[in-house]
């Protein structure tokens, strides 16, 4: 088990030292930060001491090395269109994004996974048949179309949810959540259910396939044999093994719903980290991407280094196949 976290951790700092890399060469050839912050009609002597003063006349590995350490550290300098700390304006977004992708993950997998069982133990019932149907719509329609066609349909026509903004939050110990708010649930509707449908339906499908699998193995022919109830067998048995790949693609989709939040944020105009991004990107901040990029890949491979372990906690073979092996 030792090795086996260590080998994860390893692989993980390769990652992130490989992402800083990427990170740190925007800074390199995505626009002159010191254009950026004096303006065009900078002196030459002003353009060297702010050079100097920023670090940028050092060497490559230098530059490169100091930006590591920052990154550790969370520092990674101004926002050139807003003047501000970074780490403060990620610090402001972070929890309306993670707000957003926690609703989103919970809606998925509370409609998902009871869908995805049905769909399976009634493969040719008719409502196993529109459960179809509705997640190749849901796997088809990108997002933003989603969230577009909600916003006419029950902002602009029913006027029962708001089409944009947070709503009302609550600060605690510096941490900001409108979920203890009537009006930061109200807000957070329509965003999340947008966010949500693409997980949902992956999800639902890849349960209905890995329960169908499971269903036709020997263990459960034995099971049946025994004269165990279906109840027993559909739920005690083939459920507990469908849920083990689950996981695996659960834990993934939570960081991707963190990362690529970014379009359902813009659309409902979500003050989150995705809409930063977004505004980063249209003004070249480059401090603002760079600092958004390695977040990013931090959250990814914390996730699936949690996914791993456990994933090797939940199925018994892995743990025997490295035991075997050791």
């Amino acid at each position: 088990m030792f090795a086996f976290i260590l080998r994860r951790l390893m692989q993980a700092v390769l990652v992130m030292v490989t992402v800083a890399f990427i990170a740190f060469m925007l800074f390199q050839y995505v626009g002159d930060p010191v254009v950026f912050l004096l303006g065009q009609d900078a002196t030459p002597d002003q353009v060297r001491e702010l050079r100097a003063a920023l670090g940028l006349d050092q060497p490559f590995v230098v530059q490169f090395w100091h930006f590591l350490v920052n990154a550790v550290q969370g520092e990674f300098g101004l926002s050139l269109r807003q003047g501000a700390k970074v780490s403060r304006l990620i610090a402001e977004r972070f929890p309306a994004t993670l707000e957003l992708a926690l609703v989103a993950a919970a809606l998925a997998l509370a409609l998902g996974i009871p869908m995805g069982v049905y769909a399976a133990l009634r493969r040719g019932s008719f409502v196993s048949q529109v459960f179809m149907t509705l997640s190749l719509l849901g796997v088809s329609l990108p997002t933003f179309l989603i969230g577009i066609l909600l916003i006419l349909v029950f902002a602009v026509m029913l006027g029962w949810f708001p089409s944009f903004g947070r709503g009302d939050v609550v600060n605690i110990g510096g941490w900001s959540t409108g979920l203890l708010t009537v009006k930061g649930w109200h807000h957070i509707t329509l965003p999340a259910v947008t966010l949500a449908i693409f997980q949902l339906t992956l999800i639902m499908r890849l349960v209905r396939a890995e329960m169908l699998e499971v269903l036709r193995t020997d263990y459960i022919k034995f099971a049946r044999a025994r004269g165990l109830t279906d109840r027993a067998i559909h739920f005690g048995h083939a459920l507990k093994n469908t849920l083990v790949p689950v996981l695996t693609i659960t834990g993934l989709q939570l960081g991707g719903l963190i990362a690529f939040a970014i379009i359902t944020e813009t659309v409902f105009q979500w003050p989150g980290m995705g809409l930063l991004f977004i505004q980063a990107v249209t003004f070249a901040d480059i401090p603002v991407m760079a600092a958004y990029l390695c977040l990013i890949a931090l959250i990814f491979v914390v996730i699936n280094l949690l996914v791993d372990l456990l994933y090797f906690a939940v199925d018994p073979r892995l743990r025997a196949d490295k035991g075997g092996g050791h």
